[in-house]
């Protein structure tokens, strides 16, 4: 699964601890999901969608292989 969270923050502008800040998460934690080395559970990505105004499709995505 990836995503386009960098993205999304760089739409907010906003760095990574803002934007961490504004999703209700550790800056360590945002970071492992905007560098695709940890995913957020189904509850932090419905949370994510909400705050962003995105779908969760919009923001995560599966890249076939």
């Amino acid at each position: 699964v990836r995503n386009k969270l960098k993205d999304i923050r760089h739409e907010h502008k906003m760095n990574q601890l803002e934007f961490a800040e504004f999703l209700g998460v550790q800056q360590y934690q945002y970071n492992r999901y905007e560098k695709q080395r940890n995913q957020p559970t189904l509850e932090k990505a419905l949370h994510i969608s909400e705050k962003t105004g995105k779908a969760v499709n919009e923001i995560f995505y599966i890249v076939p292989e």
